[in-house]
């Protein structure tokens, strides 16, 4: 049997020249994510991201077996 987790993480356009300014942002809080859940015993099995106005949706899906 398998625990699943599904962690959200949004960033929100802001004006600036720098196009890739939300790829730069949200390398850290990410990595900070899989760092966290890797502790746990979780795996990263998946993942999505969509926008929506000023805002993108990151969706990191995560697994681990069940003891």
């Amino acid at each position: 049997m398998k625990d699943y987790k599904l962690e959200t993480l949004i960033y929100y356009s802001k004006l600036t020249l720098d196009k890739e300014h939300i790829a730069k942002d949200s390398k850290k809080d990410i990595q900070a994510k899989l760092d966290d859940y890797a502790q746990k015993g979780y795996r990263l099995v998946s993942t999505d991201a969509t926008d929506f106005g000023f805002a993108v949706y990151f969706y990191l899906y995560f697994e681990k077996d069940k003891i």
